[in-house]
């Protein structure tokens, strides 16, 4: 398990990619680590000799990378998964998958995730679990000290669901109010809950209803998928008489508490209805285009108000959890249609950061580097081969030409995580090893109908 203790930290002599208020870029500059925080930002900043110093001149330092949508409990399936639309995708693949789970190959999964996650530069994730051992994933995350908002997904919906997945309304509002319950604030508030319905179409309305009133009364986020599909939202429609959105909305699940991932598809109402609230949406492009579901309108969305942040969604339909690909293929995908100019480098990193930070509710906290906020830094070297020459915007060079080996060292809470390249939080031979072994395991278990 992590050490409580923390040491002071000096990161010296960076290019400090702050992502404050006025988006300031410094040279040469200090940042100073005390207790979790971020204690002073400077230059020549003079520390007892007993403070730990990383000398990171001619690297980048940034906040580190946050996911507005992840599962963990997928990445165990990464390439099992390829070839198919959103909802054949999730009944011939990742439920039955998912449903084989066990404590073991959950947790074997969460350690393969955090580890790609630390070593890529994201510090932070809103995540999705499957319906039963969501203790292993937040275990996980708190023995190699990743800052994690989850939950158990709710399925209380669904004929033909393999069993793992089967599950009455009653029981999973219990299970997810017990795991509240115990994990909701842990690790000094590194860790925390949040209510995962899956989508309208594996839950009741009696669950939404209760998960909205819960979120309320707790004061705990809620995570859901919407609109990703076609398909999706045309079953949707004839089901509820709704679109995604709008029905979520009549149900109280809008809010800025509310973190919505996806939302290819929308209306115009239901744009409307997103932004009015402060609904937070999660752009997943890679997810997108590899289950063909399409390429959301983000210029538009951002032009009209929402909030977006970006995500990876799960390894089974991405099949990486590396933000620079997000972030490049989000500055990208949408230039042929808009132009050259619509989706600028700057506002991408934001979405990375502070927009993740948003997708959390923990703008406050984390997704910018500024004195007071908890110390979530992430160093990177933009030196090697694909990223030089450099110009005089390193925001572009990081968003265009950053790879996930450019990742030197990482810190989550005041804790140094990773340095040159190496986890100290996670033995990455012992992770990827159980990785395939529970891989395999779970495979021949899903073959043998469970």
């Amino acid at each position: 398990m992590l050490s409580t203790a923390r040491l002071d930290l000096l990161i010296k002599n960076g290019t400090v990619v702050t992502m404050n208020p006025g988006r300031e870029v410094l040279a040469g500059v200090d940042v100073h680590v005390r207790e979790g925080r971020i204690a002073r930002i400077g230059k020549r900043l003079r520390v007892k000799d007993s403070h730990r110093v990383l000398d990171v001149a001619g690297m980048v330092v940034l906040p580190g990378f946050i996911h507005g949508h992840l599962h963990a409990c997928q990445t165990l399936f990464r390439n099992r998964a390829d070839g198919l639309e959103l909802l054949d995708w999730l009944r011939e693949r990742i439920w039955p998958f998912e449903g084989a789970h066990d404590a073991r190959s959950l947790r074997a999964s969460a350690d393969l995730t955090f580890a790609e996650l630390i070593r890529s530069g994201s510090t932070a994730a809103l995540d999705m679990g499957t319906v039963q051992h969501t203790d292993a994933i937040f275990e996980s995350a708190r023995d190699c000290g990743f800052r994690l908002t989850g939950g158990k997904a709710h399925m209380d919906l669904g004929p033909d669901l393999p069993k793992g997945l089967r599950e009455t309304t009653a029981e999973s509002l219990a299970e997810a109010l017990r795991l509240l319950k115990v994990w909701h604030g842990a690790e000094g508030g590194r860790l925390r809950y949040a209510f995962a319905p899956r989508f309208v179409l594996s839950c009741t309305r009696e669950l939404l209803e209760e998960v909205a009133r819960l979120s309320k009364t707790l004061g705990v986020r809620i995570h859901t998928h919407a609109s990703e599909n076609p398909t999706e939202c045309k079953v949707v429609r004839e089901r509820v008489g709704q679109d995604n959105v709008a029905y979520f909305h009549a149900l109280g699940m809008t809010g800025p508490h509310v973190t919505l991932a996806h939302c290819v598809w929308l209306t115009d109402e239901e744009r409307l209805l997103l932004r009015e609230t402060g609904t937070v949406v999660c752009h997943c492009p890679s997810s997108n285009l590899k289950l063909a579901s399409g390429i959301a309108p983000i210029p538009e969305y951002l032009e009209q108000g929402l909030h977006v942040c970006l995500g990876a969604d799960g390894a089974p339909c991405n099949n990486n959890l590396d933000m620079f690909t997000e972030m490049r293929l989000a500055a990208l995908v949408h230039k042929p249609r808009r132009g050259p100019l619509a989706m600028h480098a700057d506002r991408v990193l934001e979405m990375a950061t502070r927009g993740g930070a948003r997708a959390l509710g923990l703008e406050a906290e984390i997704g910018s580097l500024e004195v007071g906020k908890r110390a979530d830094v992430t160093v990177v070297d933009l030196r090697g081969p694909h990223a030089v020459p450099s110009s005089d915007d390193v925001v572009a060079q990081l968003v265009y030409s950053g790879q996930a080996t450019d990742v030197q060292h990482v810190v989550i809470d005041g804790r140094l995580v990773m340095r040159d390249r190496v986890l100290l939080t996670l033995d990455l031979d012992a992770v990827a090893a159980r990785a395939v072994e529970h891989g395999k395991r779970i495979a021949r278990k899903v073959l043998k109908g469970n």
